[in-house]
């Protein structure tokens, strides 16, 4: 039996999504779920309590670059990893730090044995292996680990998309041999996801869903979208991914998106999402609501005086008003930051929370096709 338990629930009748929990160490995750993004051990302006109580996020990510280089993972060990670091009891996922490294076009090279690139913190010179990247998730100590891999540009051409997946699937059987022979650190397992890749290329995406598939792992993630594609291709390669993965184990559609992309997503049978989108808009002052997308800088809300969102979750959602929440952001107040990523991380746990009791009560096609003409809305 897989050390990640996964129970799926329900099945909804007219399309791929389902209800299901993963168990982990930490504690269970209801799926489908949205994970917050932690990149450096934090959500950016939100505090654990407000993850906890105003958000009810089930678990958050770490990302394996960022740890890495700050607070390093001498720290970490010592502290007992991320969870005691950072106070978070609940499950945690590390991003192999891949998409990290290669974004760092300039500054990084791509070999067999692995990927050197200098730091951006101090241009300090590192080698990213995939034996390397397994050490170090097992020194931050989250649940869920992800395999290293080549996230291919979006525009890629077929000849290097196909090089860089044959790489990533090479890269996973170094990954998986090494998270083998090593022991987690803390007391408690984890478990590792290899990481579909292929680009925009339908053939591809079978033969790397294919290649996944056969390693027989707790969970597996689809990599490498949401990356300049045309939203209908995303959409068009999860549905030729996720007829090969297995229906059994949890799949995570790493980097998405949007709510209309989360429930598309969902439709298509995937359980996971993250994404900086809810945190990083939010610290811009737009706001998601299940009616449409506010712009709080925009100077119609200066003197609105209604509660940020009737129908939220979050306690700020009903204390704060749209002309005070105009007014913090415009004076550049950090309060403005933080009301705003609390309130797009609670819709977006909330739109979970509401596609998980339709996909329970069998309606969830009809639910999905009217709230999507809502949530695309510019108020």
């Amino acid at each position: 039996m897989p050390i990640m338990v996964f129970h799926i629930q329900k099945e909804d009748p007219k399309s791929d999504a389902r209800t299901g929990v993963i168990h982990t160490a930490h504690g269970d995750i209801p799926t489908p779920i949205f994970m917050p993004v932690g990149t450096a051990g934090s959500v950016k302006a939100v505090h654990q309590r407000e993850l906890r109580e105003e958000v009810d996020a089930k678990i958050i990510l770490g990302n394996t670059y960022h740890l890495y280089l700050r607070p390093g993972l001498d720290i970490l060990k010592t502290a007992g990893g991320l969870h005691a670091f950072n106070g978070w009891e609940r499950p945690l996922l590390t991003d192999s730090g891949g998409f990290q490294v290669f974004s760092l076009a300039e500054n990084r090279k791509i070999k067999e044995a692995g990927c050197t690139f200098r730091s951006h913190i101090d241009g300090s010179r590192h080698l990213f292996t995939p034996e390397r990247v397994m050490d170090i998730q097992r020194i931050i100590g989250a649940d869920i680990m992800m395999a290293f891999d080549e996230c291919a540009p979006g525009e890629s051409d077929y000849r290097y998309a196909k090089k860089s997946m044959e790489l990533t699937h090479r890269w996973l059987d170094r990954c998986m041999q090494r998270f083998g022979e090593t022991e987690p650190l803390y007391g408690y397992e984890q478990s590792l996801f290899p990481i579909v890749q292929g680009c925009k290329y339908a053939d591809l995406r079978r033969q790397s869903a294919e290649y996944i598939a056969s390693k027989g792992a707790d969970g597996n993630a689809i990599g490498g979208l949401a990356v300049g594609e045309p939203t209908e291709t995303m959409y068009e390669m999860i549905e030729v991914v996720n007829s090969i993965l297995p229906k059994d184990r949890p799949r995570y559609l790493m980097g998405v998106g949007t709510p209309s992309n989360l429930l598309e997503g969902i439709a298509r049978g995937v359980d996971m999402f993250d994404c900086v989108m809810p945190t990083r808009n939010g610290r811009n002052g737009l706001l998601f609501t299940a009616h449409g997308t506010i712009n709080i800088k925009n100077k119609k809300w200066e003197d609105c005086f209604e509660p940020i969102d009737p129908e939220g979750t979050a306690e700020c959602d009903h204390v704060y008003t749209l002309a005070y929440l105009h007014h913090l952001i415009k004076a550049e107040e950090i309060l403005g930051l933080q009301i705003c990523s609390i309130h797009n991380l609670a819709f977006y746990l909330r739109l979970m929370n509401m596609a998980r009791e339709h996909i329970n009560k069998g309606d969830f096609v009809g639910w999905k096709a009217g709230i999507l003409n809502e949530l695309e809305r510019r108020l």
